[in-house]
């Protein structure tokens, strides 16, 4: 995660610069070079550049941003901003435009334990870019808009190496925004949005060892984001996370895509994988604080369509709907604190030329299938996830990650092939008693579950040739030991199970250990 913030920062440096809503007092173009480089030292950045003031106009120029990071194992990386001239000019109505220059480069370089060097270039492109800067020092509110923004990889130098690594850029098209950024105290609070309208991209990438190639080419009909953060001002030690998080680190947004479609095509010396990906929708929400990590999206009208030399016709799989959600405490904590996970692939479906394969009579149901699982609960945190130190003590064994304290199963769902099984339960952990479960947590509680057309699908599999006859037998008598028939829905089953404070496991009744 901390490695993840070193390389997106160089995007929310351009991010900040795009922010804004309307003006209630004079902000000067000295203010808004002060409060924009103060931002970026609170990231660990390093500002320099040459500044002059001529009358309304504030020229600064050989701009500079540049961070060098230690990035774990005796390795750094040294990350370089050149963003050329900034003109910061007064409008005379309390507001300052910003210019930039149309192309920015940026350069990564990675240092190991022996001194070599690899870099990676890249380059901040913009096309139309409008920047307006109102509000008072305290609280300034940025707006923009632009006619395209590029992000592109030029290329790459690796010692010894001949590196070609062809094209690999994103372009974001008729983009605008707002957002006010305010300061109080020790705090900084940003809050934004940003719509656009068409975002494409494209890779085309060769390992210059190996010769394989992936070529990838897509868009989205249009791309928006909302949210807030709230940063420590001043925060010397940006990238250590648990610090941040701590002193009051406070993230959420939320992306949404109106639709978007992919080819794609990966070839090595053996075969070509080729493909299309189709979505109607999308969304991607994430946050983050002192009280947890969440993260979670969903898309609508998924399709997928692959092929390749090794499969006689192209495969098509399609999911009406598709989701998934997580929700982790990231501090350590004498108490137990909240969790979540969640997943859905519903009404999901394959070509006919896949099922004729091994279903070539239709014998099969071929209804969409869907699978859910939706799952929350308590766990003590024992660690800070975001600390590097306590969790290479976890991986060495020397520290435990946490404790399981409870677990609610709210739904877990599996319908395919005309059979649906369903169940939800309610446990608790005592983890003072790792020894009646064979090192797991005594778990207490009830678990209910119900299969629905469990018998039909197995005569069907018997009757395809696919599940012999005695493993079928054997299946059946699982089921009668665990479940019991419904008095008066057919071919269904249901089951309880329950582990009680003695350590006991019973199913129906029926003592099971």
């Amino acid at each position: 995660m901390t490695h993840l913030m070193h390389k997106a920062a160089p995007a929310a440096a351009m991010t900040f610069l795009m922010t804004g809503t309307a003006a209630y007092a004079d902000v000067t173009a000295s203010d808004v070079w002060s409060d924009w480089t103060s931002y970026m030292a609170g990231f660990g950045y390093q500002v320099s550049g040459d500044e002059s003031q001529s009358g309304d106009t504030l020229t600064v120029t050989d701009v500079i941003m540049s961070m060098e990071v230690d990035d774990g194992d005796d390795s750094t990386v040294a990350m370089e901003t050149e963003l050329g001239t900034f003109e910061l000019i007064e409008n005379g109505d309390g507001s300052v435009s910003m210019v930039l220059p149309e192309v920015m480069p940026i350069t990564m370089a990675f240092k190991d334990e022996t001194d070599t060097t690899a870099t990676v270039q890249m380059e901040y492109r913009t096309s139309g870019l409008d920047i307006t800067v109102s509000g008072d020092p305290g609280a300034m509110s940025y707006d923009y808009k632009a006619d395209a923004m590029t992000f592109a990889l030029v290329g790459v130098d690796a010692p010894g190496e001949e590196v070609d690594i062809g094209t690999m850029e994103m372009t974001v098209s008729d983009m605008t925004g707002r957002a006010d950024v305010t300061t109080e105290g020790e705090l900084r609070s940003t809050e934004g949005s940003m719509s656009s309208g068409p975002v494409t991209y494209t890779v085309d990438f060769t390992d210059p060892g190996t010769g394989e190639r992936l070529q990838t080419t897509g868009k989205y009909t249009n791309f928006s984001y909302s949210g807030t953060a709230t940063t420590p001002v001043g925060m010397a030690g940006a990238m250590d996370m648990a610090s941040l998080l701590e002193d009051g680190f406070d993230m959420s947004g939320q992306f949404e895509h109106g639709g978007g479609s992919t080819e794609f095509s990966f070839t090595d010396a053996d075969q070509t994988v080729s493909g299309t990906t189709q979505t109607a929708r999308g969304s991607l929400d994430l946050a983050m604080s002192d009280s947890g990590l969440s993260y979670g999206g969903s898309a609508d009208d998924m399709k997928l369509t692959v092929a390749s030399d090794e499969i006689p016709f192209p495969v098509e799989i399609n999911m009406k709907n598709s989701g998934f959600g997580l929700s982790v405490p990231v501090s350590g904590s004498e108490e137990p604190q909240d969790f979540a996970f969640s997943m859905l692939f519903g009404d999901f479906t394959i070509s006919d030329q896949v099922w004729a394969m091994f279903d070539p009579a239709g014998q099969l149901p071929r209804d969409p299938a869907t699978l859910s699982i939706d799952l929350a609960g308590k766990a003590k945190m024992l660690v800070d996830m975001m600390d590097p130190e306590a969790m290479e003590e976890v991986e060495s064994g020397e520290q435990t990650f946490g404790e399981l304290n409870a677990l609610t199963i709210n739904d877990i769902t599996l319908r395919a092939a005309g059979a649906e099984l369903t169940g939800e339960g309610d446990f608790t952990f005592d983890n003072s008693d790792l020894a009646s479960f064979d090192g797991m947590p005594a778990p207490e509680g009830e678990l209910d579950l119900k299969l629905v057309g469990g018998n039909g699908l197995l005569d069907k599999l018997v009757a395809m040739g696919l599940l012999p006859e005695d493993q079928a037998m054997g299946a059946r008598m699982m089921m009668g030991l665990f479940a019991v028939p419904s008095e008066t829905e057919e071919d269904t089953l249901t089951s309880t199970i329950v582990v009680n404070e003695e350590g006991h496991v019973l199913a129906n009744g029926q003592r099971l250990k």
